[in-house]
């Protein structure tokens, strides 16, 4: 069973994409060349890779880029700078939910948007 890898890409404008994959630089050079790659990601190039981490499996890795989607920018930012890891995600207290609107504070996280 392949290890599969949760990527965070800085695009130019700042924003932040988030995805999984077995092969990191192959998922790389397919957003780059606009082949194959998130449609998200058009015309915010250049970007680079800020975050890069082993997910599991892929029902484990599916779950985690769920979470990390669902996080607030600044929520993100930590966990690329490693003050906020994956399996904090995971743990069931931590897990952000949604509000609706405005900001929903859970545990060490804070999912407004």
């Amino acid at each position: 069973m392949p290890d599969y890898r949760l990527y965070i890409l800085r695009c130019a404008d700042g924003t932040l994409y988030t995805g999984i994959t077995v092969d990191v630089p192959r998922r790389l050079r397919e957003h780059e060349s606009g082949n194959r790659g998130a449609r998200y990601l058009r015309g915010r190039s250049p970007f680079e890779l800020a975050f890069d981490a082993s997910a599991g499996d892929r029902s484990r890795a599916s779950r985690l880029e769920f979470r990390v989607k669902r996080l607030a920018k600044r929520d993100k930012e930590r966990l690329i700078a490693g003050s906020l890891s994956l399996e904090a995600l995971l743990e069931e207290d931590q897990v952000p939910v949604s509000s609706g609107g405005g900001n929903t504070t859970i545990g060490a996280l804070n999912t407004g948007r």
